[in-house]
């Protein structure tokens, strides 16, 4: 729609004003309306849920829904948020998957809300939003279980506090502050946040996954249906992105620890609750930079799509500097050496262990990662010129209404990433602490399915580092692995009759995608290839095919390289999202906003005589559309290109709807 201009300054102003004066969410439990049990197997832990009526529109009335948090104890209050969604048919509800965003810091509801979630927000009217179901959802394949951790990220919490939040740069201030002079009403609000006291969250992956255990417990105690039969092949599914790449091996191997001692006696069963993991999924997963990081140079300018971001001379310079002595590798090295001998448990707490280690990740990222920013592109899409706002923020908007608020039952405003949470993690080095690769084949070697999953226009976590993350597991692994999964060939990815979405290396257990025209959140730029290959590894089917088949003498066969050049698509229309100022905005727009000569629409910065509305929903639109929302596809033939992409869903949705995903230093 279009507005003129003098009723898109009205409308802004009364949406400003709005905002201004109900930031802080409404905490009067008549309000919240939450239910509080306590967990049957530890009296210590408590959840409180509700219903989220009209929260999330799914693809069916039918699908249970449950939002909350569980508390557990510990030196800090830890209330931890969940939303659970059950699988759109009953053939999916045998498997339940758990999906984490990474970061450190990042909200898995950004995951939930822009790439696989059961439904995505769009407009409905001026500053006003609803959702409708998404075709290539997860819960088309699973029942999905979307966590926001560690302690404090996104609707987790530790204590609510008042504070204010600057949105040129997301900082926020506690206790409320007075809006500094120099900044607009629009960009400066007042709200209820956690403590941000960095003390009070996870400062390592390894204490990030014990809280995560326990919340694990006294959820699937208290619904014990959420939890899988053990007679099915469908079981527990952790599927991660990018910092996810060590999330992923850290709480599964936590889990199948815990399994242990719950079954030798360690731990009583009747206090503990099995988790059986079935399959690991990474999404374009920063796993082990001692691996990874010398494709940094390569991707920046050996990459398929004939990209150059940097000339040869700065890639050398980057490559030598992860060999030299003294450099990337010999601190990543010390470092581990370190933490294996003064603290094996990874808990961040010796002091001279974080420093070396924080200085391994600090040299990595400076001298081998970052040379590459030269080029004023995208960590997360080598297309894309800065700023980069995919996938589109207008549900930072939504989520922070009182409505939205309301039916989820919290008393927090939203932010999509913690700085205390980062600040935290890069403290101890986290980064580098560990090896996640014997972890990942320890998994192998117990038979649950591991599938790395490779937008290939990603840089910061980039599918060549991945394809040789994905040789490494294979190594290590015990069995013919080590040389039977080298020696499979990549074959083509079907995703329908008409497209082909990537290419896949798998053998037994282990599968390596590296997906066409995606960049670092798959899910987003490429729905149904993602979606497709995500319900091909759960149920242990052909990643290529989605056949059927006994994953114990299966390997593809073809091209040993995944090679295939494709071409770089131009970068796409940027939008400057309020919620989102540092990622998504250009420095002449970060003016506008700080000189209060713009307005809002949608919660996208306009400017001019007039105005329109942000870029579309790629999502299907209405509910009585004719689009399948349920099923799986499984190929009788190779189509004879993937070149020109058909059916919508197949297509580069970066290129569809504009915008891209916040230029921070994180792997979200």
């Amino acid at each position: 729609m279009r507005l003129n201009c003098i009723d898109a300054v009205l409308v802004a102003t009364t949406t400003l004003l709005h905002f201004v004066e109900g930031q802080f969410p409404n905490d009067a439990p008549e309000v919240l309306n939450l239910t509080t049990i306590t967990s049957p197997t530890d009296p210590n832990i408590k959840i409180s849920y509700k219903v989220p009526n009209g929260a999330c529109n799914t693809a069916f009335e039918s699908q249970t829904q449950y939002t909350g948090w569980v508390s557990i104890p510990g030196d800090f209050p830890t209330n931890t948020f969940f939303w659970f969604v059950g699988a759109r048919d009953q053939q999916a509800n045998s498997s339940l998957t758990i999906w984490l965003n990474g970061g450190p810091g990042s909200s898995s509801m950004f995951g939930f809300f822009t790439e696989n979630g059961p439904c995505e927000v769009v407009d409905n009217g001026t500053d006003r939003f609803t959702t409708v179901a998404r075709e290539w959802g997860w819960d088309r394949a699973s029942n999905m279980l979307f966590i926001d951790q560690p302690n404090q990220v996104g609707f987790s919490y530790d204590i609510p506090t008042n504070g204010s939040i600057d949105l040129l740069n997301n900082n926020i201030y506690i206790p409320p502050a007075d809006r500094p002079r120099t900044l607009p009403p629009s960009a400066y609000l007042n709200g209820t946040f956690s403590s941000m006291n960095s003390n009070n969250t996870a400062n390592t992956t390894e204490t990030a996954a014990i809280a995560i255990w326990h919340m694990l417990q006294g959820l699937l105690s208290s619904f014990p249906e959420l939890n899988p039969p053990k007679d099915n092949i469908l079981g527990v599914d952790l599927f991660s992105e990018s910092y996810g790449g060590k999330y992923a091996p850290v709480f599964a191997k936590k889990w199948e620890e815990m399994n242990v001692v719950r079954g030798n006696g360690t731990r009583s069963n009747s206090t503990t609750v099995e988790i059986r993991l079935a399959s690991l999924g990474i999404v374009n997963g920063c796993v082990d930079d001692l691996i990874q990081a010398p494709y940094y140079p390569v991707m920046a300018t050996n990459n398929p799509y004939g990209f150059s971001a940097i000339n040869s001379v700065r890639a050398g310079a980057a490559n030598a500097s992860f060999y030299t002595s003294g450099g990337c590798r010999d601190l990543i090295n010390q470092c581990r050496s370190a933490v294996v001998s003064q603290d094996p448990n990874n808990t961040g707490s010796i002091s001279s262990v974080n420093s070396l280690c924080e200085s391994a990740y600090n040299s990595c990222t400076t001298n081998v990662m970052l040379p590459y920013s030269d080029a004023g592109r995208s960590l997360y899409d080598i297309s894309a010129i800065l700023p980069d706002s995919f996938p589109p923020k207008r549900y930072l908007e939504y989520v922070n209404t009182a409505e939205f608020q309301a039916a989820i039952g919290t008393n927090l405003n939203y932010t999509e990433t913690n700085s205390q949470v980062v600040a935290a993690f890069s403290s101890t080095g986290d980064y580098e602490r560990e090896a996640m690769v014997p972890k990942l084949a320890s998994l192998l070697d117990m038979g649950v399915r591991v599938g790395l999953i490779y937008g290939d226009r990603d840089y910061i976590c980039n599918w060549l580092g991945g394809e040789a993350i994905s040789l490494a597991l294979a190594s290590s692994a015990s069995g013919s692995y080590a040389s039977a999964f080298p020696s499979a060939g990549y074959a083509p990815i079907i995703v329908n009759d008409t497209y082909i979405g990537g290419v896949v290396r798998q053998f037994g257990n282990l599968s390596f995608s590296r997906v066409y025209q995606a960049g670092h959140f798959v899910p987003a730029y490429q729905p149904a290839t993602a979606f497709e290959i995500f319900a091909r590894v759960i149920r242990g089917d052909s990643v290529s095919t989605g056949d059927n088949i006994d994953l114990s003498t299966y390997n593809t066969t073809g091209p040993a390289n995944a090679t295939s050049s494709l071409n770089l698509p131009a970068s796409p229309s940027q939008t400057c999202w309020l919620r989102d100022v540092p990622g998504s905005c250009s420095d002449e727009q970060q003016s506008i906003i700080l000189n209060n000569k713009g307005f809002t629409v949608n919660g996208a910065l306009q400017t001019g005589s007039t105005a329109s509305t942000p870029p579309p929903s790629t999502v299907v639109a209405t509910s009585t559309t004719t689009v399948q929302l349920t099923g799986l596809f499984t190929a009788t033939a190779t189509p004879s290109s993937g070149a020109n992409p058909k059916h919508g869903a197949a297509i580069d949705l970066r290129l569809a709807v504009g915008g891209g995903a916040a230029f921070v230093m994180l792997v979200i």
